[in-house]
């Protein structure tokens, strides 16, 4: 018997929603896994489905509109396809009677986000995907039909918008204090256009006193929404609501550090 030496090196990857990591994890290994299970529990749980099949979305956009929140999601979405993006070209008229010209009806996905401005296209869209079963985001818009947060970083969580809702919407942090600055801070959720994330780089040595007011800022140069939008109703601009959200994120997370 010839000699040979052999290591089996084993990842662990542990914790509370890690399993969405699953995918992320394999695919350097190859295109062939073999995975070892009970008797079925990982079937009858979801989590197979879940995690060997990405969830898949479908981009409506009119002139780009939607190319900030694209980019995102395919830096920072994990387990997460874009089927395909519909960009209508701008320079449409005020007023279109016949919009099934611009919006098919033959695509498939498990959401839509619906980041189209003329509102018979937006409103026409939410139609077909009624038709077809399928949740519509239209984050600044108010459309009967659609789940319509007042910015992207705006979404609450639902168990019906798949990976795309776990990942992204209402941003959550964890942070690393040490000697009264953040050393570290990790992102749970966050915005679909990766402000979230960017931002962080231009947290680390901030004090913890000045963190709060750092982060409201430091977002709102990094927000992609309109600067000029503003609803009147509640007196808040998107630039302004973004920088809000991270702060109460980040006010979150000190406490759940003080509590550990």
């Amino acid at each position: 018997m010839d000699n040979f030496e052999y290591q089996n090196s084993t990842r662990i990857v542990f914790g509370k929603g890690e399993v969405s990591k699953v995918g992320k994890v394999v695919r350097p290994l190859g295109s062939n896994i073999l995975l070892v299970t009970g008797k079925g529990s990982l079937k009858e749980s979801g989590l197979y489905q879940k995690n060997s099949c990405p969830f898949r979305l479908v981009i409506f956009e009119e002139a780009g509109s939607g190319k900030y929140k694209v980019a995102g999601i395919e830096v920072y979405g994990r387990n997460i396809t874009i089927e395909r993006v519909y960009d209508i070209p701008s320079g449409l008229s005020d007023i279109i009677d016949e919009p099934e010209e611009f919006i098919p009806d033959d695509f498939e996905g498990d959401l839509i986000l619906n980041f189209l401005r003329h509102p018979d296209l937006s409103e026409y869209l939410v139609k077909v995907c009624e038709t077809k079963g399928m949740p519509v985001i239209a984050s600044g818009q108010n459309i009967p039909g659609a789940i319509c947060p007042f910015t992207c970083c705006g979404l609450g969580r639902r168990k019906d918008l798949g990976a795309y809702g776990e990942q992204f919407g209402l941003p959550e942090y964890d942070v690393e204090v040490k000697d009264g600055r953040i050393v570290g801070l990790h992102v749970r959720r966050g915005a679909s256009c990766g402000a979230t994330w960017q931002v962080i780089p231009r947290m680390i040595e901030v004090s913890v006193d000045e963190a709060l007011s750092t982060i409201g800022r430091e977002i709102q140069y990094l927000c992609k929404a309109d600067g000029s939008a503003f609803d009147p109703v509640s007196g808040k601009s998107p630039l302004h609501f973004a920088g809000k959200v991270h702060m109460m994120a980040l006010k979150k997370a000190f406490s759940r550090l003080q509590n550990t």
